[in-house]
């Protein structure tokens, strides 16, 4: 693969989870971290989970990693 690597999170979907997308093309829907490591492992990018939310190759889309879903209130 020529070039940098794009890595999109998608913002939290309204039924919960966030699609990530590699160079244009859709992972999966992800709903925690280590969801998005085991994606780009797949796609033959090795990197350790505790990594995801610290490199700066991933875009996090509307919220920061610590988001998966819709928030509930009480």
């Amino acid at each position: 693969m020529s070039g940098p690597i794009r890595v999109i999170v998608h913002p939290p979907s309204q039924t919960g989870g966030r699609r990530v997308r590699v160079d244009g093309e859709v992972l999966g829907l992800a709903h925690h971290v280590a969801d998005v490591a085991e994606f780009l492992r797949r796609a033959g990018l090795e990197i350790d989970p505790a990594e995801v939310t610290e490199v700066p190759w991933i875009d996090w889309r509307g919220a920061g990693p610590e988001h998966w879903g819709p928030e509930t209130s009480n």
